[in-house]
Order: C-alpha cells, then structure tokens, then sequence
C-alpha cells in the first residue's frame, strides 16, 4: 500500500505541474494580446490636439453646468486645457485668442499673454463679459427658440461668440440659421450652440468696456 501510495502521490504531482505549465502559458498569450490591443488603443488616440474632427469625438471633462464648467468646456475643446499651446493659425493659449481679440480687452503682448495662466483666465472672463453685452439683446430674444434644429441658450450663444466673435453669432440668430460661419477647421456657430448648450453663466455679467 505504501508504494503504490507514493507512485499515485508522484503521479498527482506530475499533472499538477503539467497543468500549472498550460494554465501559465495560456495567461501568457492572454496578457501578450492585452499588451498588443492596448497599444492599439493607444495609437488610435494619437493625434494631433487641435484636430477638430479628434474634439467632436472626445468627451469634455465634466466640471460642473456653471461658470467653471462652462469655461473648461470650452477650453478642452479649444486646445485641451493647454495655456502654451499655439495652433496653425496663430491662436493663443487655453482658449486660443486671436491677436485681435486680445487687443479689444487690452492685451498688446501676446508673448506675454502665453506665458500667464491667470492673464488668459482673466482674458477668457472679459471677453465673454464683452459678448454677453454685444448680444444682450439677441439673447433675450432668442434664448429657447430652436434654430437648425438646436436649443438656442445663453452659454450657446457665448460659446459660438468665442469662436466666430458676436457679430457673426449676431448674423446667425437674426438670419434664422441662415447665415452661417465655420473656422479655416470647419467648426460651425451650430456646433457650438450645440456643444455648449444648457450651461448656467448668470454670473458673466454684461459689461461693454470690459477689460483686463
């Protein structure tokens, strides 16, 4: 009995380790094929950051449906959040400004302006201050009507002012969608009406010589 007793314990060992080998192997392959789609999950995310095409698809960070959400909505669409970033066309920082722009709210050193984070925080709120004055009165009378298929709302109508200026969101609403305006990326008002819809920005206040 003892030696056949050892000869079976002998035996068990031999599959156990026979298994542990197999099961080892296989892991191996599961992990390989982890590691491979992995990385090419990753290449497929490698593109360019100003890629408008890339923004449409990527979620926005949520930060909130007020003012602080509102703005770093914006800015992840804009330029992913980047205060240093200068895009092909030359526009500057977290919120990408226009030279042209920055003047109007009394900036004159865009160099300087790119390397200050609170300059462009500051530069974001008087614009929009600015173009909640400009479009004071399109956006009471437009706020809730649906143009294009869209829900006009307030932070919409800031939102495309950032990008086309107010007189171009102006244009838009008066026209009933008619005229319209896309960037040199093909970004439209309507998009944007739409992407920034339904944020609270009660707390931007309309002034006409906001400034820096």
């Amino acid at each position: 009995m003892g030696k056949r007793a050892i000869k079976f314990s002998i035996l068990i060992a031999i599959l156990t380790f026979v298994s542990f080998g197999f099961t080892s192997s296989k892991e191996a392959n599961v992990l390989k094929n982890n590691i491979e789609n992995h990385k090419t999950s990753s290449e497929l995310y490698t593109v360019n950051p100003i890629d408008d095409d890339y923004f449409e698809e990527a979620p926005i960070p949520f930060t909130g449906q007020r003012y602080l959400g509102f703005k770093e909505a914006v800015a992840f669409k804009e330029s992913q959040g980047n205060y240093f970033v200068v895009n092909t066309l030359g526009y500057l920082g977290k919120y990408q400004f226009g030279k042209g722009t920055l003047e109007l709210i009394g900036i004159y050193n865009p160099q300087a302006f790119l390397k200050d984070p609170k300059l462009q925080e500051k530069a974001f709120e008087a614009n929009a201050s600015r173009n909640k004055w400009i479009l004071r009165r399109d956006i009471k009378r437009s706020v809730g009507k649906r143009i294009n298929g869209v829900i006009v709302t307030e932070s919409g109508i800031l939102a495309a002012a950032h990008l086309a200026g107010p007189g171009s969101v102006k244009k838009y609403l008066r026209s009933g969608g008619q005229h319209g305006f896309s960037d040199a990326y093909g970004t439209t008002v309507k998009y944007y009406m739409k992407r920034f819809a339904g944020y609270d920005v009660s707390s931007i206040k309309a002034n006409k010589k906001a400034r820096v």
